[in-house]
């Protein structure tokens, strides 16, 4: 009995309670209240979906807007990689455009370094190095022999783009951060030392370019990879600030002096070792088209390059580069009759006539060459 009675008398005491809280929030609304977030000054990582694997070869540019089982995404931007709407590589913006090493003479494109697109009158520099080599099961092979890695003299290049090196006020080799670049004078490049100041590629025969600068020669910090050469013969050269990168007048450059954005992509026409044009499909003209078998419109190729002041009246041959090789030579009738076509399914270069070359880039030239003048791979570069 003395349990249940002190049982009935702590319900009763909590019954009271309930009914008093309960008559002190009657005239307060129901609401949801935000749970406190304690604020932070630390940015959170965005985890984005793994990337699907790319198939497509060294010289596609694909973006990869479509993904698997689902149809290409059309957007203001890009378009669905039709001719009329798809924005070609060469447009895109930010660090990129630098991904093409351009050559730039007091501002106007002249060339390209890469190993596909070097004049052909430059000749290698053999500088003595040592390559990885198998070692045998149970021998005392090193793993590594003496052999010749391939460099390019800076002052060999400009004699075979047709620069006087001796009117040159100050080359500049630019890093992919312009405060880590070399700034070389008309004196640098005249004096014993410019022999040692040579570019190789990072493949050997391909890759990007790599600047390899003697102690104490010229100014500056040399970059571990060129993003861009400028030559200046006419043009004031911008100073180089050290943290800051180039300056003309009070201007910092974030492109090409005197020029602007750096060219970038687009499929390159060389005129006996000099960029004689670039073929970008926004300067293609539609009324100038005529179909292929496939319907696909095609533009004859000299009527492009007369269109854009490429004379090729004493054109002897043209040679086909792509992939950073010489691939095909085609003669003077041959270039004569053959047209181009530039849709997004050329994948970042061209294709030439019924047989439907690849092109990545076209080397015209006045003259036939000979066999021994061709580029040519060793066992050292492989």
């Amino acid at each position: 009995m003395n349990n249940r009675a002190t049982m009935y008398k702590l319900l009763v005491v909590a019954s009271a309670i309930a009914i008093a809280a309960c008559s002190g929030d009657k005239d307060q609304p129901v609401a949801v209240r935000p749970a406190q977030v304690q604020p932070t000054m630390t940015p959170q990582p965005v985890v984005a979906p793994a990337a699907k694997p790319k198939t497509a070869t060294d010289d596609d540019e694909d973006d990869g807007d479509s993904q698997a089982g689902k149809p290409a995404k059309k957007d203001a931007k890009k378009g669905d990689k039709s001719d009329n709407d798809w924005v070609p590589a060469e447009f895109k913006t930010g660090g990129a455009r630098w991904k093409d090493t351009g050559v730039y003479l007091d501002g106007r494109p002249v060339g390209f370094l890469t190993w596909g697109e070097i004049p052909i009158s430059l000749k290698p520099v053999w500088v003595r190095s040592k390559i990885t080599t198998n070692i045998r099961p149970n021998s005392h092979d090193p793993g590594w022999r003496w052999g010749q890695q391939r460099y390019y003299r800076f002052t060999d290049y400009l004699k075979a783009i047709g620069v006087d090196v001796n009117k040159v006020k100050e080359l500049h080799v630019y890093g992919p951060k312009f405060s880590n670049s070399v700034v070389a004078t008309r004196k640098d490049l005249q004096s014993p030392a410019a022999k040692e100041f040579l570019f190789r590629f990072g493949g050997s025969v391909g890759g990007k370019a790599i600047p390899k600068v003697p102690e104490g020669f010229a100014a500056g910090n040399p970059p571990d990879k060129i993003a861009a050469v400028m030559i200046y013969i006419e043009k004031e050269p911008p100073k180089l600030v050290t943290d800051v990168g180039f300056v003309l007048g009070k201007d910092t450059q974030f492109g090409v002096p005197y020029f602007g954005d750096p060219i970038r992509g687009g499929i390159r026409v060389y005129l006996d070792d000099r960029l004689a044009t670039v073929i970008k499909r926004q300067d293609l003209d539609p009324s100038k088209t005529t179909k292929n078998a496939d319907g696909d419109p095609t533009w004859k190729l000299t009527d492009f390059l007369a269109a854009h002041g490429v004379n090729t009246s004493k054109v002897a041959e043209m040679w086909i580069i792509r992939g950073e090789r010489r691939t095909e030579r085609l003669s003077r009738e041959e270039v004569d009759a053959i047209s181009f076509s530039a849709s997004a399914q050329a994948k970042g270069g061209i294709v030439l006539g019924e047989k439907g070359i690849r092109a990545n880039a076209l080397a015209l030239h006045t003259r036939a060459l000979k066999p021994d003048e061709l580029p040519y791979i060793t066992p050292d570069d492989e």
